[in-house]
């Protein structure tokens, strides 16, 4: 099975995902990856496993820090799933633009609607708030309140 074939790849690659390489089910494979291994767990997958598709980028609020999830997909229906964790406190991440230009949406996404800091990603208009929206107000965040943006484009309800 090809999900097995990326298993021990990176298993073998990385020691570190001993126990982080999830098979959820048939071409459904889930890692967790720290940080610090990402960009090079990444260029595997990409260079060397066919899974070279990138296909979303999910922002989660886990309350104590965020979830950054890399769904990249290969031959055969195969999704693989990266899934990293930054600290709330200065969460930073290298914009992926280089290698997937279609990334920029996604990480315009991430900064905006959860205040991560995405550096490398190319200049451009704010995605997918309004460019009024208030500076620092994040409504993806677990601790956001829909009246701290104070403006009609801040959320206000009727």
């Amino acid at each position: 099975m090809q999900e097995e074939t990326i298993q021990q790849s990176l298993a073998g690659r990385f020691p570190a995902l001993a126990g982080q390489i999830r098979l959820q089910r048939s071409r459904r494979v889930w890692v967790e990856v720290p940080l610090e291994l990402f960009h090079p767990v990444l260029d595997l997958c990409a260079d060397s496993l066919d899974v070279n598709i990138l296909l979303t980028i999910t922002g989660l609020d886990e309350g104590e820090a965020f979830g950054v999830i890399y769904h990249m997909a290969g031959p055969g229906g195969i999704i693989v799933n990266l899934k990293i964790r930054l600290p709330k406190d200065g969460a930073s991440i290298r914009s992926l633009t280089p290698r997937f230009p279609s990334a920029e949406a996604y990480e315009r996404e991430l900064k905006d609607l959860l205040g991560i800091e995405v550096t490398g990603l190319p200049e451009g208009p704010r995605y997918p708030l309004p460019d009024k929206w208030p500076d620092g107000q994040y409504p993806l965040r677990k601790d956001w309140k829909p009246d701290a943006a104070g403006s009609e484009e801040g959320g206000t309800h009727a």
